[in-house]
């Protein structure tokens, strides 16, 4: 074996290193990227997508917007080569497929109704452009100027590819999926076993000014710009989420019936959804049973707390006399007390800030129906999400890595923590 194989691989997975990639480990990850999206899609294999799942979007159509992604904004894009600097909106050359656009064009308007009209390639058809698209990217990765502007669509591309991963994760677990299919994930390193964490005290932090967002080089999404500088009172935080037996306490004294924990938006969505437990929990008395690789599971308390809205997180925090944390706390926590025990990264965390769509080239339209999707204009307000699920490639955990999402997604691999009031 080359020696320094180890070194690449754990440099391909490294989301410091990635952000700031040149061509040749840029081309590896893209590789890397691309066996996890065909990993995950083995799962669905012979599956018909009726349609029947609300909010879900078919894997099929998931895995093509990887290979689509990258067509868009690399080999169809003339402006490749200007980075962020370039205009999003000029015209794209042909795809490599002509039906492509027909394909996965992600127009939120029209692609329901494409589906039930068949408008979806077979799975050879799918391999075939996936495969085509990966080899058109590295061709030109390969002729790239390698500098910032010069690789900025490539990272872009990759992280794109790593978040569609994600998403198909999501549905696996929403289809309960049979074991048979599930197995298969775990031997390939896709599906985790989250760890089970001695409860650790809260820690103390003294006030002190961090950055949020963006570095002066290399790769920054746009949900992390512009950067800028916060000033942090001096708070205490949780050193680890809140684990399964912290919300059984919660659940065990009525939380899900007592309106006094949440906001009248959380009360107006726990009617609506007739919530009683966390998604895909089916008994929190005596043990959590939840549904996990195809079957029904005890899960360990002492692992974090998943599959929570934003509204059970707050409510959680009102029933414990706490709150979440500030977006600027958890990222100073996250930067400063990781070797005090501060653990972070197996699932992604709700933090008690709005979100702000950004602007420029970037994820926002992208219609995935998932974490890429920007907030509605208008609408009502969407949450900030920060950390990183374990379900996802390691090159989205990031300590500057920001999502956003509805407060009601509860389907994502979501979790959350507390401070002291």
């Amino acid at each position: 074996m080359n020696p320094a194989t180890p070194l690449i691989d754990a440099a391909v997975r490294d989301a410091q290193a990635m952000r700031s990639a040149g061509p040749d480990l840029l081309g590896l990850a893209l590789m890397d990227a691309r066996n996890r999206t065909l990993g995950w899609l083995t799962a669905f294999e012979g599956l018909r997508w009726a349609g029947e799942l609300a909010g879900f979007d078919p894997p099929g159509w998931l895995a093509g917007q990887a290979g689509w992604f990258q067509e868009r904004w690399i080999a169809r894009f003339v402006q490749r080569a200007r980075g962020a600097a370039a205009d999003p909106g000029v015209p794209r050359l042909p795809s490599l497929e002509p039906r492509a656009d027909a394909w996965f064009d992600p127009d939120a308007s029209t692609r329901s109704q494409r589906w039930l009209a068949g408008a979806l390639p077979a799975p050879a058809e799918l391999q075939d452009y996936l495969a085509a698209s990966l080899e058109t990217t590295l061709a030109l990765l390969d002729k790239a100027q390698p500098d910032d502007a010069g690789l900025h669509v490539f990272r872009l591309a990759l992280m794109h590819e790593d978040r569609v991963g994600e998403t198909l994760a999501t549905l696996v677990q929403a289809l309960d999926l049979s074991p048979e299919r599930c197995q298969p994930l775990a031997a390939r390193g896709l599906w985790p076993d989250l760890p089970s964490r001695s409860r650790r005290d809260a820690m103390w932090l003294p006030g002190q000014t961090v950055r949020l967002g963006a570095a002066p080089c290399g790769f920054s999404p746009d949900a992390e710009t512009p950067a800028r500088e916060v000033q942090v009172p001096e708070f205490e935080i949780d050193a680890q989420p809140v684990t399964w037996a912290q919300f059984v306490e919660f659940a065990g004294d009525g939380g899900y019936d007592d309106p006094r924990w949440w906001t009248p938006a959380g009360w107006d969505w726990l009617e609506t959804s007739q919530r009683r437990a966390p998604r895909y929990v089916e008994q929190m008395g005596g043990g959590v049973l939840a549904r996990r690789l195809g079957r029904l599971q005890r899960l360990p308390l002492a692992q974090g707390v998943v599959h929570v809205s934003a509204h059970e997180a707050a409510a959680w925090c009102q029933w414990a006399g706490r709150r979440l944390p500030a977006e600027a706390e958890w990222a100073l926590a996250a930067l400063v007390a990781s070797a005090r025990g501060f653990a972070w990264g197996d699932v992604l965390e709700w933090v008690g800030a709005r979100a702000q769509a950004p602007s420029g080239l970037g994820h926002g339209p992208l219609g995935l129906g998932s974490l890429d999707t920007l907030p509605p204009a208008g609408g009502p307000p969407w949450r900030v999400l920060r950390g990183a699920s374990a379900w996802g490639s390691p090159r989205l955990r990031h300590l500057q890595a920001r999502r956003f999402a509805a407060p009601e997604r509860d389907e994502l691999f979501v979790g959350f923590r507390s401070c002291a009031v």
